[in-house]
């Protein structure tokens, strides 16, 4: 007979009680899904529009990612967190996200890994030359921090070095590392996305056009249906989701302004990029020019939203270069790069998903901007000039052969100024308490928008690419061929749309902050030997001591009986 009292009997039932509880725990888990990230800065979650967006995905995605091989620590840390968000996109789009590294120079011959590389460039996937000093040994290598993403017969390279230039290796890295949730989720959303949005880009006053225009162009067309739009047409412009105003240079009409305005009132999305003064490089060459304001009739409009662009031009001593003739050499005109402080280099940003981590943008003649009062909006300034500016009054002295005077510091005597505004909130109309124009339909007039966006930045020619003069072909906005740079104009305007357009999506996930907490290089190089003696005897004399304590109290236990 057994005795359920017995110690035996206890012991047994109670394993079979865990074994059973253990089961219906996985039973549960497997139909309730969750997962819990305990760090400060949830940085091993994903945002819930990434998760919509996976969960909803046709067909497999397949990554092939690069960062791979003899790698340094940060460049490890990096590949981690790649491995990491993967390893999450995997997850919640159901094993559809499929992932493998592969280390780029382990191919057969040299003639091999080059061909390999090349092609990999070719998909978009740009390397970068690491050099590393390790106990005073100084390698370098190539790597290719990037991903190339397919889907359904299409690939697209992604590079994953993102960040601002101006900032250390490690914080730079650490900015490439915040944002790769959104640079993987945004190339997968270009493939898989069906229901694109509409943008209008406002063309009749001599707004940028054709192949001044073309990168950008071809950038929105990844991910958005682009039609021009002319004011002047009787079409509602309520089909667009975002307009896109790209430096006019001739006048509003005041019917084209109640047009733009109504649809403001009706929660449409605008994008100004506007120049104030008229200024170019061909005109800069004559002597004796001034730049005047130009005359677009928009002063008042924007006014009433809360914003004036100034009739000023900034100089700055963070400044990009044009190549000016210094002389001859051998009959040939000798050309040398100046630094020209009419091209602002902007480098200073809001903490917002526009232009967080974001690196320098070139501008050329920008002018500040202002706020003025507009009941409920609200205004966040986005870009800002160096520490080292200033502003000159029109009409504004440009002439080209400035550049070889020598610029002090304490003539930029101002800091900081604001050069781009996001404006958001429900709108006061223009025409509020005044005469609508003849042919406005004032059945459908509204003096009080809903809510709404709009970016108001003061110089025009940022959306505007050079044109090789060799093939007449555009170059990629933002690319200095003097410097053989290129800038984040356009990754700029694009956060500047998709904001617009639907600031609850994936630019969310531009939001992601890891904190970086870096060791002190010195501290470590002087202690590092105290450190590796404590970590190295300390548990062993714990072990002792306890060893010894158990002991001492055994002894003291049985020597009773």
């Amino acid at each position: 007979m057994v005795k359920l009292t017995g110690k035996r009997t206890g012991d047994l039932l109670l394993l079979a009680n865990g074994l059973v509880l253990i089961v219906l725990l996985n039973v549960l888990a497997s139909q309730y899904f969750f997962r819990v990230d305990l760090t400060e800065e949830k940085r091993f979650s994903i945002k819930d529009q990434t998760k919509e967006m996976l969960r909803n995905l046709d067909d497999n995605v397949f990554v092939e990612v690069y960062l791979e091989g003899d790698l340094n620590a940060g460049f490890r840390r990096m590949q981690k967190s790649i491995r990491e968000t993967l390893e999450e996109f995997r997850i919640y789009s159901h094993n559809k996200v499929q992932f493998v590294f592969i280390d780029p120079s382990t191919a057969m011959s040299q003639k091999a890994r080059n061909e390999y590389m090349q092609e990999l460039m070719q998909k978009g996937v740009v390397p970068t030359n690491v050099v590393d000093d390790k106990d005073g040994q100084v390698s370098e290598k190539i790597i290719f921090p990037g991903v190339v993403i397919s889907y359904g017969g299409f690939e697209t390279g992604v590079n994953l070095l993102k960040g601002n230039s101006a900032s250390t290796p490690d914080e730079k890295i650490n900015q490439s590392i915040e944002g790769i949730e959104y640079q993987l989720a945004n190339a997968i959303y270009k493939m898989v996305n069906n229901d694109r949005k509409r943008i209008g880009l406002i063309t009749g006053h001599g707004e940028l056009d054709s192949l001044e225009i073309a990168s950008f162009n071809s950038a929105l067309l990844e991910l958005y249906s682009v039609v021009k739009v002319d004011l002047k047409n009787k079409k509602s412009l309520d089909r667009y989701d975002a307009l896109i105003i790209a430096k006019p240079v001739h006048a509003y009409s005041e019917s084209d302004k109640y047009k733009l305005d109504q649809y403001i009132m009706n929660g449409g999305k605008v994008l100004f990029l506007l120049d104030k003064l008229e200024a170019s490089m061909d005109s800069a060459s004559q002597e004796g020019y001034f730049a005047f304001p130009y005359n677009i009739n928009l002063d008042d409009q924007l006014f009433r939203y809360g914003i004036r662009l100034n009739m000023d031009l900034v100089q700055d001593a963070l400044t990009g270069k044009y190549p000016v003739v210094t002389g001859e050499v051998d009959g040939k005109p000798k050309l040398q790069l100046m630094d020209w402080p009419f091209f602002p280099l902007i480098n200073r940003y809001a903490d917002h998903p526009v232009t967080r981590n974001l690196d320098a943008v070139v501008t050329r003649f920008i002018s500040t901007v202002d706020t003025v009062k507009a009941t409920g909006i609200k205004k966040t300034p986005l870009l800002f000039t160096s520490q080292y500016s200033r502003k000159i009054a029109a009409p504004v002295a440009v002439n080209i052969n400035d550049v070889r005077k020598n610029l002090k510091k304490e003539d930029f005597s101002l800091s900081y100024l604001p050069v781009g505004y996001l404006l958001e909130g429900g709108f006061t109309s223009l025409y509020k308490n005044r005469f609508l124009p003849a042919d406005a339909d004032q059945r459908s007039y509204k003096d009080q928008g809903v809510s709404t966006k709009l970016i108001v930045i003061a110089d025009g020619d940022l959306a505007r690419n050079d044109v090789n003069p060799r093939n007449n072909q555009p170059q990629q906005l933002g690319y200095d061929p003097f410097a053989r740079y290129t800038f984040a104009n356009e990754e700029l305007l694009m956060n500047a749309v998709n904001y617009l357009v639907n600031e609850d999506g994936l630019i969310a996930a531009r939001n992601k902050e890891i904190k970086i907490r870096p060791l002190d290089k010195e501290k470590v190089r002087t202690e590092r030997v105290k450190w590796q003696l404590i970590n190295l005897c300390l548990p062993l004399f714990v072990l002792l001591i306890y060893g010894v304590t158990r002991s001492v109290v055994r002894k003291q236990k049985y020597s009773k009986f």
